[in-house]
């Protein structure tokens, strides 16, 4: 079936094209980082006026990994302790930080009545596979660790994030499952789970739509260097999903991940896992940060603040 795009989103893809903008991979990583900061203003709807917002530096084996941890006003809690969303940005692997992520942070801690943190893992290729996947699990579990310091429910921990930071969620859920800690669920928008490409969004022209093909095979090539696909850290798709927690997974209709999206929810459900899936048909890759331009991102991050409330 033809992808159409909704009209907001076709605005928002004509004005990129008009902008002229460089594509990602024809520009150094640092160079990438920093044109992909500089477009959230252009981007990122008002955030709305939390309780606090703290710098964390979680213990890492290679020094200290930053983090953000924002508290909203309105905090579901229980003799002082609160659910906690893990999260990690998108930007594949290559690009996107704290900043880039913050409106986005703040908002799901509204929405979700909960805490949230957010962690800055290392990006590629400076710090290729397995360096992200080591970041976002010891982070996890150095949360799980220290809960009761940070005031987080040790039984209502999820992990979560879009694209890239999808594909770290589902990972660090999986290893969540084998090894610890128990978590409440995972959110993964839009994520990347299967590095091989080989869906047939990947090669459709209508999904070739900011996050381009090209790029997207940039920033794989970028993350994964000469490790192997098949490995499941990097590929959740390729292991057994039976035990994991609650999901809830977004996909995008023009979008290279789409079909990827799609069967990991199928799988998920196959394994027993109890599955909330959302499509939005008429949205490219990226969408779910654009509030300030796209009004089904803001009905995209209600809906996960309800599904995470409901989750208890």
């Amino acid at each position: 079936m033809p992808v159409v795009l909704d009209p907001d989103a076709a605005a928002v893809y004509q004005a990129f094209l008009e902008a002229n903008r460089p594509p990602y991979e024809t520009l150094t990583p640092p160079e990438a980082r920093e044109m992909y900061l500089a477009a959230r203003f252009v981007s990122n709807p008002e955030p709305p006026e939390l309780q606090s917002v703290t710098e964390l530096a979680i213990p890492a084996p290679h020094g200290s990994l930053p983090a953000r941890l924002y508290t909203p006003k309105r905090l579901r809690s229980t003799d002082g302790l609160a659910p906690c969303l893990v999260f990690f940005h998108g930007g594949g692997w290559v690009i996107g930080n704290l900043d880039s992520h913050d409106v986005v942070c703040r908002t799901l801690a509204h929405e979700g009545e909960m805490i949230v943190i957010s962690v800055d893992y290392r990006l590629a290729p400076e710090h290729p596979f397995p360096a992200a996947v080591e970041d976002a699990v010891n982070a996890t579990r150095w949360i799980a660790g220290n809960a009761r310091q940070l005031g987080i429910d040790t039984d209502g921990i999820f992990v979560g994030g879009d694209s890239a930071g999808g594909n770290l969620a589902a990972v660090t859920a999986l290893a969540a499952r084998d090894a610890g800690p128990r978590l409440a669920g995972q959110v993964l928008i839009y994520p990347a789970t299967d590095l091989a490409m080989s869906t047939p969004s990947h090669s459709e022209p209508e999904t070739s739509i900011l996050l381009t093909h090209s790029v997207t095979r940039w920033f794989i090539g970028s993350y994964l260097g000469n490790a192997d696909v098949g490995d499941w850290r990097a590929s959740p798709a390729r292991a057994s999903l039976a035990g994991l927690p609650p999901a809830y997974v977004l996909v995008a209709g023009a979008d290279p991940l789409r079909d990827e999206g799609n069967e990991y929810a199928e799988r998920l459900k196959q394994a027993g896992v109890a599955v909330t899936y959302r499509s939005f048909p008429g949205q490219f890759h990226g969408f779910f940060t654009m509030g300030k331009l796209l009004s089904q991102a803001n009905i995209a991050a209600s809906e996960i603040g309800a599904w995470l409330k409901a989750q208890g």
